[in-house]
């Protein structure tokens, strides 16, 4: 594709507007009225390197929650990781900690993209022969349905173009970034939605391209990305995530090609992102981090009252699953919000 090309497929309306004016102002309020202090920042981006590998690799099937993957990275000194779930999530474990570190002296290149590709796999055992290479191989992304019927989702680029199409879309989003005459966020999105449609790597591209769009993000100014896990929000829309890529993907390449949906999606998450990050700056009142179901949960404590994963799913009637359930505890023990009480099957909560 010609890089001019890219820029005919960014189209502002109204909606979009709205969207990037909200992010704008939130991302000038962090800048100008930031007041956590460094030990608190620490301990946050400490957590969202948790919360944010344990999103990323759910949303592609791995099974660990956030407390396992918590108690894997402690643990990773000692002994290496086993099993497919907790080499991935070592892997996107140590990627994302490098990038919020280092997001200043990292470019958007070829050769750094193949680079992280071959962190995030570096213990996966399955991976080895494939992990910092452009694939040699066909990979059509695909779906079965209930009825246990193969349908073919999107086809993406050849193995054999795939060096020219990544060398394309790098360049052409390096050059916007530098002129600026289209808006960051519409860049990164359009690179972003380029990068998953060209499926440049037999495997892990989905988890490297919300690493990669962290690094553009922080390089963009939006410096509260290592303190809110954008990953987690991703994973509470995964329906909206797959369906807004889908609809793009498959008009990829044609006359009636349209990014539109993709693009607000991308944006209705940063807006979101930059809400909790704005309730980050009202720290004295913890539960205001809290996202919807989470807030839900933490309604159900009385003081004095204890409660278990059980009975927590019995009063909500089975809306909210098991395994969200679990997770929303653990982030109200880490903001201090409850206590855990026991261990093992008979674990309860109770309120601080």
């Amino acid at each position: 594709m010609e890089s001019g090309q890219y820029s005919k497929k960014i189209r502002y309306d109204q909606p979009i507007v709205n969207l990037l004016s909200k992010v704008a102002e939130f991302k000038a309020m962090w800048q100008g009225g930031l007041r956590l202090s460094p030990q608190i920042l620490g301990r946050l981006k400490s957590w969202v390197i948790i919360t944010s590998t344990g999103a990323s690799t759910r949303i592609e099937g791995s099974k660990m929650s956030d407390k396992e993957v918590a108690r894997l990275l402690r643990g990773l000194k000692s002994k290496k990781p086993t099993g497919r779930d907790a080499q991935e999530v070592a892997g996107y474990a140590d990627l994302i900690g490098r990038v919020f570190d280092n997001y200043k002296t990292l470019k958007l290149s070829e050769n750094n993209i193949l680079q992280f590709h071959s962190i995030q796999l570096q213990f996966s055992e399955k991976d080895q022969h494939h992990k910092g290479k452009y694939k040699a191989q066909d990979n059509t992304v695909i779906m079965k349905t209930p009825e246990g019927q193969t349908v073919v989702l999107f086809q993406p680029t050849p193995p054999y173009l795939v060096k020219p199409e990544m060398d394309a879309i790098i360049d052409w989003t390096n050059e916007q970034l530098k002129k600026d005459d289209v808006h960051p966020l519409l860049v990164i999105a359009n690179f972003i939605f380029e990068f998953l449609a060209i499926h440049p790597f037999t495997d892990g591209n989905g988890r490297l391209s919300r690493v990669l769009t962290n690094l553009l993000l922080l390089q963009a100014g939006y410096t509260y990305v290592p303190y809110v896990s954008m990953e987690e929000i991703i994973e509470e829309r995964k329906t909206d995530y797959y369906l807004a890529l889908r609809r793009t993907q498959k008009h990829h390449k044609t006359k009636n090609e349209d990014i539109t949906e993709w693009v607000k999606f991308f944006l209705e998450v940063l807006v979101e992102q930059a809400d909790r990050a704005r309730k980050l700056m009202e720290l004295e009142q913890p539960e205001k981090l809290l996202s919807e179901k989470q807030a839900q949960i933490y309604k159900l404590f009385t003081k004095g009252n204890e409660l278990g994963v059980k009975e927590i799913d019995e009063v909500l009637k089975g809306n909210i699953p098991q395994v969200t359930i679990k997770q929303a505890l653990n982030r109200l023990v880490e903001f201090k919000l409850i206590e855990r009480l026991g261990m093992g099957r008979g674990i309860r909560y109770r309120k601080l």
